[in-house]
């Protein structure tokens, strides 16, 4: 094999969550190693729960993941249950028992972030991942780069993949490092633990109470130990962006005053919640240039109001890592059509969840009664079957 090829070329990855860590597990499948740096002196257990839904659960089955992960996921029997905000009223929700299985060969389920990050890392060779490198910056060294990090070091390689979040060095380095911006929106979020929280919010079901300005969510986690809460409102003069920015329980509790006795009962027993900004970023029309290229979050942050973000870092793990080993000769080009590939779709994401906002913070109205009416009538399994049905393996063959 030629010098030039990408088994002979050096592979890092900046950033150690979840697509970072995909995207080292799904190269090192194919026989195409790669070094993870990532920032924080220990992969801790950072973030709440998230939705692996049909697509993401796909691919985690083939990356060999999916049975470390199976003894701490949920798996849903409902979905898209929506209820009114002033007394709970079910306005529509779906059988994910067998419609899942049955629609797009996978169920759907929901973890601790910590608990994917465990699954997928399981995958990845240790000594493939190096902490407590913080990357500061990126220089072209010859037909290779030059990653600074913080603590002095450096390290060259010939393709760089950014999996360094929404503020990224990589894409800032790149594509220009114009700042994310405020959404107006904040997220809160905590972990209920299950002997505190009422048997409606520990079923298996994925839950969405929507109202004028705001809606939550809630589900069990942690094979049921933990029932997960996430909840956005406006965020007023709020831009801290952070995993470990806190709010108070009063302040939770007053985003939601009015609401349901037994949501803002669910809400005293999260005790203190983290909060913090929704960022923003408009798409962009390319994320490679030469040996570089971005991967989830940097490359397309998304609000997660369809439970898309993990998933789409981990779609995006994979096509890299096919389309690297569809053409070792010439990574450049590998990764322009991983870029092809994965653009249109991300693209579509970002902005159905941007218009997602809108939908579920109605005032109380005309607007709000159709869309009340279109909940009952739809079926959202089979309206969002271009997001769960997604066969990677076509799409990559197609591009």
């Amino acid at each position: 094999m030629a010098a030039g090829t990408i088994s002979m070329q050096r592979i890092a990855i900046l950033g150690g969550g979840i697509g970072g860590l995909a995207a080292a597990a799904f190269l090192n499948c194919q026989g195409l190693p790669a070094k993870v740096y990532e920032q924080a002196p220990r992969l801790a257990e950072v973030g709440a729960g998230l939705v692996i839904a049909p697509n993401a659960g796909r691919q985690l089955r083939e990356l060999g993941a999916f049975e470390y992960l199976r003894e701490r996921a949920v798996r849903l029997d409902t979905g898209w249950e929506f209820r009114r905000w002033e007394d709970g009223r079910i306005l529509s929700a779906e059988n994910l028992e067998t419609a899942c299985l049955d629609l797009y060969g996978e169920h759907t389920y929901t973890a601790h972030r910590a608990d994917l990050l465990a699954a997928i890392r399981s995958r990845v060779p240790a000594d493939s991942v190096e902490l407590g490198r913080k990357c500061v910056g990126l220089d072209r060294c010859g037909d290779a780069y030059r990653i600074h990090f913080a603590d002095g070091h450096s390290v060259e390689a010939d393709i760089v993949i950014g999996a360094d979040g929404v503020h990224s060095i990589v894409r800032g380095t790149v594509f220009g490092s114009a700042p994310a911006t405020y959404s107006g929106t904040c997220a809160f979020r905590a972990l209920v633990p299950a002997d505190r929280a009422p048997d409606f919010a520990r079923r298996p079901t994925q839950t969405l109470w929507i109202g004028p300005g705001h809606h939550l969510v809630h589900y069990p986690i942690s094979a049921g130990e933990y029932v997960n809460l996430v909840a956005f409102a406006p965020a007023g003069d709020y831009t801290v962006e952070s995993w470990t920015a806190t709010a108070t329980e009063r302040e939770f509790l007053a985003e939601f005053d009015g609401w349901d006795r037994r949501l803002t009962d669910l809400i005293r027993a999260a005790g203190t919640p983290g909060r913090w900004a929704l960022l923003d970023r408009a798409p962009l029309t390319r994320w490679s240039d030469g040996g570089v290229t971005l991967l989830g979050d940097a490359a397309h942050p998304m609000f997660p109001f369809f439970a898309q973000g993990a998933a789409q870092a981990i779609e995006d793990a994979a096509a890299l890592a096919r389309c690297l080993t569809a053409d070792r000769d010439d990574p450049a080009a590998a990764l322009r059509r991983y870029e092809q590939l994965r653009i249109p779709r991300t693209t579509r994401l970002q902005a159905v969840s941007h218009s997602r906002s809108h939908i579920n913070h109605l005032p109380d109205g005309p607007e709000q009664r159709a869309r009340d009416a279109a909940f009952a009538a739809e079926d959202p399994l089979v309206a969002n079957g271009w997001i769960y049905g997604y066969d990677l393996d076509d799409a990559v063959a197609r591009g």
